[in-house]
């Protein structure tokens, strides 16, 4: 699991980032609140730990930004601020779950944990896009009531354009989401798993276009 930490004591972030990776996370850390949607957008991240109190943009600003593309990624508020306007305002914004500090963190690994089942239920429910419905839990894709075979990698890439339809995918993100395979985890290999897939939608009404310098983006043809 990867974890964004939205951190700026650092203090804090340390024995946060510390803790996290003792329990087989993977973090990565920013310290404004601007860094936080490109960081997103660049990479792919299971959950979001988000301070409010950050300098350049702050924590709010940020969530209801990354709510405006969109983007359904479990946040998770950790803050010092406790009054009960600013915990309803986090949560009105999309916010999964709001802690104050200080906290425990068996508390924080806890609601972490059921964030992630709650997501991970979502998640297993059917993508669809123009006419294309894909399985995230099985991997099979049905098109025009069709199924059509996909490789566990292809199904992977597809899934995470399905999940960002209409915006642009990084080749980074891209590669991560065939990262455990090495033998395809490099930009050249997820040109290939591209290829294959646009032929494989080639009768659908979606094409998978390119971004040059940027990605690829899903979306339905006009």
């Amino acid at each position: 699991m990867k974890v964004l930490l939205a951190e700026d004591d650092d203090y804090l972030a340390s024995a946060l980032v510390l803790a996290l990776q003792r329990k087989s996370y993977t973090v990565e850390t920013v310290r404004h609140g601007d860094q936080i949607l490109p960081t997103i957008q660049l990479s792919a991240f299971d959950i979001v730990l988000l301070d409010l109190g950050l300098p350049g943009l702050d924590g709010t600003d940020a969530l209801e930004q990354i709510r405006s593309k969109g983007i359904e990624l479990p946040v998770i508020i950790i803050t010092a601020r406790d009054r009960v306007e600013d915990r309803i305002n986090g949560l009105d914004l999309g916010a999964n779950d709001y802690l104050i500090k200080p906290f425990d963190f068996g508390e924080l690994e806890a609601r972490m944990r059921a964030v992630l089942r709650k997501s991970k239920w979502r998640n297993q429910l059917e993508l669809e896009f123009g006419s294309l419905k894909l399985n995230t839990n099985s991997g099979c894709l049905t098109l025009n009531n069709q199924t059509v075979e996909l490789t566990p990698k292809e199904s992977a890439i597809l899934k995470c354009l399905m999940s960002r339809s209409g915006a642009v995918v990084s080749k980074r993100v891209l590669i991560e989401q065939v990262s455990d395979w090495t033998d395809e985890s490099t930009e050249n290999a997820v040109e290939i798993i591209i290829h294959r897939l646009r032929k494989k939608l080639e009768k659908s009404d979606v094409s998978i276009s390119t971004v040059r310098g940027f990605g690829y983006i899903l979306e339905e043809e006009k």
